[in-house]
């Protein structure tokens, strides 16, 4: 029998379709990216807006599902959004910082098309170029389980974000000025709660109903400290792995990181004071909102409640307490500590150190003397084109050199499948921060002093925490294990934004000769090419 060509489109047309259908679910999102007053220090500022909003919408997903977001930027300058904590699987083109994906010039769009493959939890995106993240652009990301994978605790009464972050009065494109001319930036202004001031935000809450908080730093420098007047706070989940659920009084978050704790409301009907201030700061900045009973017999009362200011011992102890559910499920029907980290050999050390300095007068930061100085293609653009001249890589030293600080734009090689240490040393006596897209990694250790082989005797080889962002405290370590089972092109930077700006980042390029899409997808179709890229091709349709 033969098909005539309108029977066999349609037959095709079908076949596809029922593929389609067989996919995970799409989500769409449109979002246009503007310039808007804002309030949030009861000083007028240009802040940026996602369709209108500060902070920008939620996103809202399921494990595994498609999002199309579709960015529109009517800006008057390039740029992008980078998605903190989403891995990207096989996919770095779209990771959205400048070593991956081109900047979407002023009055243009593009569409991120991402998938949340094999992930769940609590997670925020944010704008990556120039110091926009000083003026807004973010927002939460949550991913829920599968209706059918169990979740190690009932379902909550309800569910909210809440970011949390120091904040300037000055414009973003001020504090970018003082950082180009060599200088430092300021002590911050205050803390914002989800975009407010003091007592600016409130959140609703009935007698005897328990919540969910998903609490992310997105601020530019200082770690925070998250507390409820008169409740206790059960830790269930951070950056996407479900923890053995701790009950604190406060909770420390430094910058970048995300964590998910339930909050019963059993105290007397009033409103609380939701308290947050900064940590290891010789000033303290303080900023309150309002847990608001349903049946409230009256508005706040007494003082805010303290938290801890300079102590470091006890933020230490806390993240050290701070573990995986071993019986709870992840994004799969199996329980989370199928995995043992801690029976399988480490391929490679890899130390990393800040290098403070200034170069030719102007201050710098850096990661083992080499400072990062943005590249005029994307690295992994040019990485897929082979544009000689971008990167090289082996510019960075897999250990700290301990020369002077260098200008490059370091890439360092990793091989694919491989199971690496990675050492953060912090040489400084200010607490830091460090960040890798693309993975989730397991933190193994954390204590003062020097780093040494003899260190690993006191590592985590059972429970510990797999997170994407990971604090070192002053003058201290911190230690994990990363399997590299994602190829690209990956930033491994600072959340101080600053030393971000300033150079304290560089890209990991987990590497394999294989051309198989069970390695790494195809370049997305509808990538930006810019720079030394630009005019090429990406693929056929």
């Amino acid at each position: 029998m033969h098909l005539s060509l309108a029977a066999l489109v349609s037959v095709v047309a079908f076949a596809f379709l029922a593929i389609v259908g067989a996919e995970d679910p799409y989500r769409f999102f449109n979002w246009n990216v503007t310039y808007g007053d804002i309030y949030p220090l009861a000083v007028r500022q240009q802040g940026i807006l996602i369709n209108g909003q500060f902070p920008g919408p939620d996103i809202h997903s399921v494990t595994n599902d498609n999002l199309i977001i579709n960015v529109f930027n009517s800006l008057d300058q390039p740029f992008l959004i980078s998605w903190n904590g989403i891995q990207q699987r096989r996919n770095s083109y779209v990771d959205g910082v400048s070593g991956t994906t081109c900047p979407i010039p002023p009055g243009k769009n593009y569409t991120y098309i991402l998938q949340v493959k094999d992930q769940i939890g609590s997670f925020y995106y944010f704008p990556s170029l120039a110091f926009h993240k000083a003026a807004g652009g973010f927002g939460g990301i949550r991913i829920l389980s599968r209706p059918r994978i169990p979740v190690p605790f009932p379902d909550p009464a309800g569910d909210y974000t809440v970011l949390i972050g120091d904040w300037y009065k000055s414009n973003h494109t001020k504090l970018k000025a003082l950082l180009d001319s060599g200088r430092k930036l300021p002590f911050p202004d205050g803390i914002l709660i989800n975009g407010r001031g003091p007592n600016g935000v409130s959140f609703n809450v009935e007698q005897g109903k328990t919540y969910r908080l998903r609490i992310s730093n997105v601020g530019l420098q200082n770690s925070l400290n998250f507390r409820i007047q008169g409740h206790k706070m059960k830790l269930v989940e951070v950056e996407g792995t479900h923890t053995l659920q701790s009950t604190y009084s406060s909770l420390d978050v430094h910058v970048g990181q995300s964590y998910s704790v339930l909050v019963t409301a059993d105290q007397p009907a009033q409103d609380y004071y939701i308290v947050v201030s900064s940590r290891f700061t010789s000033k303290i900045l303080t900023t309150t909102g309002i847990l608001k009973y349903s049946n409230s017999a009256g508005p706040v009362s007494g003082p805010p409640p303290g938290g801890p200011t300079i102590q470091i011992d006890w933020s230490l102890n806390q993240a050290r307490s701070i573990r995986t559910n071993l019986t709870a499920s992840g994004p799969r029907p199996n329980p989370q500590g199928s995995y043992h980290y801690g029976m399988v050999n480490t391929s490679r050390t890899i130390r990393l150190s800040s290098s403070p300095g200034q170069i030719a007068g102007k201050q710098r930061y850096g990661i083992n003397s080499v400072s990062y100085v943005p590249a005029d293609t994307p690295l992994k653009l040019a990485d897929f084109f082979n544009i000689g001249g971008v990167f090289r890589v082996g510019s960075i030293s897999p250990n700290p050199p301990g020369g002077g600080l260098f200008l490059d734009t370091p890439v360092m090689g990793a091989d694919f499948r491989s199971f690496v240490e990675i050492v953060f040393d912090n040489p400084e006596n200010i607490v830091q921060s460090y960040h890798l897209d693309g993975y989730s990694f397991f933190v193994v250790g954390m204590d003062g002093g020097q780093w040494s082989s003899a260190s690993r005797k006191g590592y985590n080889l059972h429970d510990a925490i797999a997170r994407c962002t990971v604090q070192v405290y002053p003058k201290s370590w911190t230690a994990i294990y990363v399997p590299l089972d994602n190829v690209g092109m990956w930033n491994l930077r600072s959340e101080f934004w600053a030393r971000q700006y300033l150079g304290q980042q560089f890209y990991l390029r987990v590497y394999t000769n294989s051309n198989s899409l069970r390695d790494e997808f195809p370049i997305p179709k509808n990538a930006r090419l810019c720079g030394r890229a630009a005019g090429r091709h990406t693929r056929p349709l």
